[in-house]
């Protein structure tokens, strides 16, 4: 059987924890040929821990080796290097978000056409059992026509204090582009991926510039913060759908919140923990699974899926065309906030 030359550029934690071990997995489909970082100590940490045979602190240097390229870089870096890539013939599975701007999303998806070769995006919460289970049911028609999205992403005092996730210039945002970002792509995919028409959005840092911080996740400098920690939105859609929207890494909450609510004409659903909610038979029902099938491991099943559609055996579950919607949406949220008004979008590529 063929096997899937895979190369990792940037072996960071996400690599470590989350892809290199993921791809290991599926062991009879792809073979982790080269591990890339720019600081070359990391890549020969990561190439011996996981007995990757080859190591890079170039990334142009493996195209040559590999059939594919799994990109765990700072977003600063997902466009270059997802275009040289494809320029070069590899395929491209890039950790979320897609990159910096809607203009470097649009750059790729267009390299990826030019090129043939698969472009994807790391929005794993797609393939939890429970999203997996959402969609069946919304494609089942079990709630009717969705209209309204709900999604929170809130943690408690637990801004991260390592790596470059308060980093500005390398991440370009906090809590939203970091995190938030998952839950924008799975509202928007169970949604049906309906286009943005409008966004008012309002992001905060007000909390994390603070001195004598309390924190769970490590500590920062207040002083020099310059991300977001809290974000709220409500976008709406062509469709006449809309979506309630919110993020942070530092809210002031009893407890984390993860959930995306979806209200359709008929029902409705609740994920993490699955619900399905209704009215029939003149009564209102909630209904939860006594089991959900499917992998514990979403990332298992993300580059499983990416590897199959690297092979022609599949199709992708991440189209780049849909992480690009992601991207786009949060440039509206942060542009909304800065000038305080909300923002239409007309086409893929302007605001006005």
């Amino acid at each position: 059987m063929q096997k899937i030359r895979m190369g990792i550029i940037g072996a960071g934690g996400i690599a470590q924890d989350r892809h290199i071990p993921s791809y290991q997995l599926i062991s009879d489909k792809v073979l982790i040929e080269a591990v890339c970082d720019v600081n070359l100590d990391t890549a020969k940490t990561a190439a011996k821990k996981f007995g990757i045979p080859k190591v890079y602190s170039d990334y142009r240097d493996l195209f040559s080796e590999v059939d594919a390229v799994t990109i765990c870089t700072p977003n600063k870096f997902h466009a270059e290097i997802t275009i040289a890539a494809l320029e070069a013939g590899v395929h491209v599975l890039c950790e979320k978000p897609m990159a910096m701007s809607t203009d470097e999303c649009m750059a790729m998806i267009e390299s990826a056409n030019e090129s043939g070769k698969v472009l994807s995006i790391g929005y794993h919460y797609r393939f939890m059992k429970e999203s997996q289970a959402a969609k069946r049911v919304i494609l089942e028609q079990e709630i009717g026509e969705p209209i309204v999205a709900r999604a929170q992403a809130l943690r408690r005092r637990k801004v991260p204090g390592w790596g470059v996730f308060t980093n500005k210039e390398l991440q370009g945002g906090g809590s939203l582009i970091d995190w938030g970002c998952h839950f924008l792509d799975l509202s928007l995919w169970l949604l049906g991926n309906p286009k943005p028409v409008q966004v008012m959005g309002k992001a905060y840092n007000h909390l994390s510039k603070m001195p004598d911080q309390v924190n769970q996740w490590g500590s920062f400098n207040h002083e020099t913060f310059d991300v977001d920690d809290h974000v709220t939105a409500y976008i709406t859609f062509e469709n006449g759908a809309s979506m309630l929207f919110e993020t942070s890494w530092a809210a002031n909450i009893k407890d984390d919140v993860e959930n995306v609510s979806i209200s359709g004409l008929q029902g409705g659903i609740d994920l993490f923990p699955f619900e399905l909610n209704q009215a029939k038979h003149g009564m209102l029902l909630n209904s939860q699974p006594n089991w959900i099938p499917g992998e514990d491991n979403p990332g298992l099943v993300q580059v499983r899926n990416f590897v199959d559609a690297c092979l022609g055996n599949d199709e992708l579950i991440v189209k780049p065309e849909e992480a690009l919607q992601v991207s786009q949406i949060i440039d509206a949220i942060y542009r909304s906030s800065e000038t305080g008004q909300s923002i239409k979008i007309k086409n893929r590529e302007d605001f006005v």
